[in-house]
């Protein structure tokens, strides 16, 4: 056998440990930069725009098996802000969020998948003013991570999402003279996300 053969069959015979799948990744939510913001016409003429803030969580990235990533997510309501106090206070009472009966806002995923280069579909339990419903998060998450200043690791994630607000028990409303309403059911959710890896 030549030296050349003997080295073949050696290397097949043994071919050493294989490589480990990389470890999922696990990241929490940086409240200082991270927002939802939601968008909902106004008089059926005009878009009324506001954001939540002081979100957590924590999401948990597998890129080799993306089925075993979850995403759990809280965001307080008293938070909300529309730039208009009168319009918050209204949003905070027991005609929208009540806010003190229904403190806080909740996600947990129940399954990710991939469904581009940097693109998710994330389903699971939305739980808003004590009603819980399945809905899907449409997720961009380009596969960068960069370094801050202070040595943290930092990745970002872009999450959307239509919901009726009656879904959740979110029924008020006031007829317009002219016909129509107040405020419309469909409500555009956008969930910006700057993640801190562990």
């Amino acid at each position: 056998m030549s030296a050349s053969n003997a080295t073949a069959f050696q290397s097949n015979a043994n071919p050493g440990p294989e490589a480990a799948p990389a470890a999922a990744a696990r990241y929490d939510i940086d409240p200082a930069h991270s927002r939802a913001a939601f968008a909902v016409r106004h008089m059926m003429v005009a878009t009324v725009r506001g954001e939540f803030s002081n979100l957590a969580g924590t999401v948990v990235l597998d890129e080799a098996d993306p089925a075993r990533s979850r995403v759990e997510a809280t965001i307080p309501t008293a938070t909300v802000d529309t730039k208009v106090d009168m319009r918050n206070n209204h949003l905070k009472s027991p005609d929208f969020f009540d806010v003190e009966k229904f403190p806080t806002i909740t996600f947990a995923s129940t399954e990710v998948m991939k469904v581009g280069e940097e693109t998710y579909a994330v389903t699971g339990d939305l739980t808003l003013h004590g009603v819980t419903k399945r809905v899907v998060l449409d997720v961009e998450s380009p596969a960068v991570e960069v370094k801050d200043p202070y040595g943290n690791i930092k990745r970002g994630a872009v999450a959307t999402v239509s919901l009726n607000r009656k879904d959740f028990g979110l029924h008020w409303n006031q007829a317009l003279d002219a016909g129509g309403v107040m405020v419309g059911d469909t409500v555009r959710v956008t969930i910006d996300l700057e993640l801190a890896r562990k």
